[in-house]
């Protein structure tokens, strides 16, 4: 099915950190009617998350931030245990997941899996995310990890298994995690003896 959309008016509201415009837009539909549809729409770049996991020793490394949306949301510390991640700026996703990573958890990755790209939040956010996964071992770790700049971010080396009971109990609600968690549950990759 392909709609034919008109674009009446696209008005920058905010080019603060990112852009937020203002679109008046028409969509012929199927049926041939037409809607008006106005929306905002949070253009803020596409990113890429990678999900570092150790089968031995049946373990996830996850980072620990403060996220301002979510406290304005109510989390009442604004903390969020999610996935290390990052935008692209000018970088492919695999060198910003790399990048990210050492940054982020201090670990330097070797292969790094592509697993698929989604849409987060598509009603009013632009951004399209690179899912990874990547195996780690105590050899790669660089540095503490930490974050640059102006981030403060602790570094969770967590079990397998208690991160899918802190997955179940709502102490990871990043959406990020919670895809890439329950992908190693039902790929067996976290399954068996080695």
């Amino acid at each position: 099915m392909s709609l034919n959309i008109n674009v009446i008016k696209d008005k920058i509201l905010s080019e603060n950190w990112f852009v937020l415009r203002n679109m008046t837009y028409e969509l012929t539909r199927s049926d041939g009617s037409v809607v008006r549809h106005k929306r905002e729409v949070y253009d803020r770049g596409n990113g890429a998350t990678i999900m570092l996991y150790n089968r031995r020793k049946q373990s996830v490394v996850l980072v620990r931030q403060f996220r301002v949306a979510t406290w304005v949301n109510g989390n009442e510390d604004g903390m969020l245990i999610e996935t290390c991640a990052g935008l692209l700026d000018n970088d492919e996703p695999e060198a910003c997941v790399r990048k990210e990573a050492i940054e982020e958890t201090g670990f330097e990755v070797g292969e790094v899996r592509k697993l698929f790209e989604l849409y987060m939040s598509p009603g009013g956010v632009t951004e399209l995310i690179h899912f990874f996964i990547a195996e780690y071992s105590d050899a790669q770790r660089a540095n503490d990890g930490g974050g640059v700049d102006d981030e403060e971010i602790e570094v969770l080396e967590l079990p397998f298994n208690k991160a899918l009971e802190m997955m179940a109990n709502g102490e990871i609600r990043d959406g990020k995690a919670v895809i890439l968690l329950q992908y190693l549950q039902t790929s067996g990759l976290m399954d068996g003896d080695l």
